[in-house]
């Protein structure tokens, strides 16, 4: 719905534009355009050809969601409307286009400006990258510590003789709602993480709610989280922070070492507690606060649940939180690079009845980078430099209880 909507007004703004170039061709006697009656000399059909093009300019920046579109925009309008005053009873009708240019400028502004949510979260992230990064690249030392099932995948991760991961940047699609009953939102959004003594997690969504945009913001950097929501760009919904959005947020940021960087998880503050063959109890401490979550591995390896009984459930406008038991089932793995990862997933909450459990995330992984501020001058090892180990499976006796 959005990109029907931004290409009807490009468009209209092109085509806009266009109509400017019939004032130039008057003025500088190129054809008779009756249309405009009033007259128009050369100097002035300099003007409505400047017009013309910012216009023209300002419809395919548009189109190409270039993020400043809203720049020549909003020099378009000045510049559009002030040549429609000068043959105002011929070109009147054109205010209405300019209308909708300006409407679109305002949103563009709001959406994109240096106020914006996208604006703060490109400032964030590039200041979180520039963290110095460890040398060195994962070996078989390093799993010597962890559960067996945690360094087994680990190893299927593709880890071992790789660098260790200080940071990635994971760009995402999916659908999102607020409870078992309310309605689907579309999204696309991009992460930003980086690990070490500080960790520090940034999220970008935009949303669609019934035709309506809408951008969220998640971000946790040094002790403090917070989460906020805006409609349109301007309406604010959301304004979630506190020591409880801190604890909510602590949890998903060991989520995220979990699933999306696990290679990582040999150098994170996490005490671990086997449970069984397949079980494995992570209790991860950062910035004061301590959750756990059980990790939950297939036969061949693979992480496959995630379940936390610390995350925290935000009412719809941020204000309350209720603890609630929280999962994030995931599948289908594949190599973006050397590094083999889950594309496909949930997230759960498992609510009292009435509501029960239900899904209110489905997500899809599109991309990640490891590494991404140090990407130029990261070690290459070639895959024959990688050691072939045997994937080992805990025994009883290795196992503590549940």
């Amino acid at each position: 719905m959005r990109s029907v909507v931004r290409w009807v007004v490009a468009v209209v703004v092109v085509l806009h534009g266009l109509i400017h170039f019939l004032g130039a061709a008057k003025g500088f006697a190129w054809a008779d355009v009756s249309q405009l009656r009033d007259p128009i000399g050369p100097g002035l059909g300099v003007v409505w050809l400047a017009a013309g093009a910012l216009t023209v300019s300002a419809g395919v920046l548009l189109a190409g969601k270039s993020r400043w579109f809203w720049v020549p925009g909003a020099v378009a309008v000045v510049a559009s409307q002030a040549v429609i005053f000068t043959s105002w009873n011929d070109a009147k009708v054109g205010s209405v286009a300019n209308a909708v240019l300006l409407v679109a400028v305002i949103l563009g502004y709001a959406a994109q400006g240096p106020t914006s949510f996208r604006a703060e979260y490109r400032r964030r992230a590039k200041t979180a990258l520039r963290a110095p990064q460890r040398d060195g690249v994962v070996t078989e030392g390093d799993l010597a510590m962890l559960p067996l099932p945690v360094a087994a995948y680990i190893r299927r991760s593709g880890a071992l003789g790789q660098p260790r991961v200080a940071n990635f940047r994971a760009r995402i699609h999916g659908r999102i709602r607020a409870s078992a009953q309310a309605p689907w939102m579309t999204f696309t959004g991009e992460q930003v993480s980086t690990y070490g003594p500080k960790p520090s997690r940034l999220f970008i969504m935009d949303a669609t709610l019934f035709g309506v945009p809408v951008d969220v913001l998640h971000s946790y950097i040094g002790p403090a989280a917070t989460m906020r929501v805006k409609a349109l760009s301007l309406v604010p919904i959301v304004d979630a922070g506190g020591p409880e959005m801190d604890r909510a947020e602590t949890v998903t940021l060991l989520n995220d070492l979990c699933l999306l960087a696990p290679a990582a998880l040999i150098e994170a503050p996490i005490r671990w507690q086997p449970v069984d063959a397949d079980h494995v109890r992570a209790i991860f401490t950062n910035a004061g606060h301590t959750v756990t979550a059980e990790l939950v591995f297939n036969q061949e390896g693979d992480l496959v649940d995630f379940v936390s009984d610390d995350r925290l459930r935000s009412s719809r406008d941020g204000k309350t939180f209720t603890r609630q038991r929280w999962s994030t089932p995931v599948r289908d793995y594949r190599t973006f690079g050397s590094r083999r990862v889950c594309t496909n997933g949930e997230g759960r909450w498992h609510a009292p009845a009435p509501e029960g459990d239900f899904a209110y995330l489905d997500f899809n992984l599109d991309g990640i980078t490891y590494n991404a501020s140090n990407a130029r001058t990261r070690v290459s090892v070639p895959a024959t430099a990688s050691p072939q180990i045997r994937d080992q499976r805990p025994s009883p006796a290795h196992s503590g209880a549940r």
